[in-house]
């Protein structure tokens, strides 16, 4: 056997389905995913004005659970996991001892000590192996979950509504970032009113055996107002448009939470040492005395769309790198996500373009994000 044979892609419990809707199908991760089903700019629009269906199974799910699983998370994570209350959910990083980010999180605390990590797929494996490493001393468990769950998401301004036609949980209630065990369509769910597309929607992690029967429940629900099923990449396109970042665009292990403006999560505050804690108090200080390149919008004047890695240019220098880019649906023009030298990072700053294959395009310096939905 040789070692060099090539990985067969893993497949989500709702692989068939997608192949009978016509999905054009991408390598993802290691995952076989659905990137589009039609017109991703439909699709995008969909989730904007209607509801969005999507499979997101390729999450990975890592369970910690145990007397001191709060210990655990509270020294392996940036944030404050032990004041998370039973049933909400929480925002944070994982750092290297070095301060870089090994990835961006979503922790939800189940139960008193059960805790669910959930991690980007092309990380999934760095943060086990991180959070098992850091659980020596601990009295707490750390479990690949990642078999355990389908992921369903369905996002939009019609979501509540469908959502509610299929369940009696208290989706009301059910306030942003928390999850609540319930019942949709007959299949046990957690239900989580989280999402990564700038709109109201839900999350509902399944046994996968049960993804299938809920996927075609929320269709049938969802249909008559207009809920399309969704790829990857509207995701990408709404997401982008919200200002929110991806790991390996706008995060990286060259990055500390502060260089990405996202040093509010870390809680410096908190009990005892947790991983990083030196480096990224070095690094706290750092972002204030020299503040860093921050990360802004830019809104094309023309029709070239940037991509990922080109320089932001003005009076003829590189003053940042474009991290995210594409046309933007909403806005009906091309945007980017980049970080650029503080002095060129004010809303308006003139004389800013973006080096497209040599090409100097004007663009607009935006406050991020490009879309926030109306409450």
């Amino acid at each position: 056997m040789s070692s060099n044979a090539p990985v067969e892609p893993r497949h989500t419990a709702l692989d068939a389905l997608h192949r009978s809707l016509g999905a054009t199908m991408t390598d993802f991760a290691g995952w076989d995913m659905p990137l589009r089903y039609g017109s991703e700019r439909d699709e995008h629009l969909a989730v904007r004005t209607k509801a969005g269906l999507f499979d997101l199974s390729h999450m990975g799910e890592i369970t910690v659970t145990g007397p001191q699983a709060a210990a655990l998370l509270d020294f392996a994570l940036v944030g404050n996991i032990g004041g998370v209350k039973p049933g909400r959910a929480r925002y944070t990083m994982i750092c290297r001892a070095d301060g870089g980010i090994l990835d961006d999180l979503i922790v939800y605390r189940l139960a008193e000590t059960t805790y669910m990590v959930v991690a980007n797929a092309s990380n999934a494996q760095t943060v086990l192996d991180a959070l098992v490493e850091r659980a020596g001393g601990f009295d707490a468990e750390v479990r690949d979950d990642r078999d355990a769950y389908a992921l369903l998401a369905i996002q939009g301004p019609e979501s509540p509504g469908i959502l509610k036609s299929l369940t009696d949980a208290d989706l009301d209630g059910l306030k942003y970032y928390a999850g609540l065990p319930g019942t949709v369509a007959g299949v046990p769910a957690l239900i989580a009113r989280t999402g990564y597309t700038g709109e109201d929607g839900f999350e509902l992690f399944v046994a996968p055996a049960d993804a299938e029967k809920l996927w075609q429940a929320l269709t049938d629900a969802g249909t008559p107002v207009g809920l399309v099923p969704c790829g990857l990449s509207c995701r990408d396109t709404l997401r982008l448009e919200a200002g929110m970042p991806l790991y390996g665009h706008e995060l990286s292990t060259a990055l500390t939470p502060f260089d990405a403006g996202l040093g509010r999560v870390v809680k410096f505050e908190k009990e005892g040492d947790f991983v990083g804690r030196e480096a990224l108090t070095e690094a706290a200080a750092r972002a204030e005395s020299q503040p860093p390149r921050v990360l802004v919008g830019l809104i094309a004047e023309g029709r070239r769309v940037p991509r990922a890695g080109y320089p932001v240019v003005a009076d003829g220098k590189v003053v940042g790198e474009v991290t995210s880019g594409a046309p933007s649906p909403t806005l009906g023009k091309p945007i980017a996500m980049a970080y650029v030298d503080a002095a060129h990072s004010a809303p308006g700053t003139p004389g800013v373009g973006v080096d497209i294959r040599g090409s100097h395009e004007p663009y607009e310096v935006v406050a991020l994000p490009f879309y926030k939905r109306q409450k």
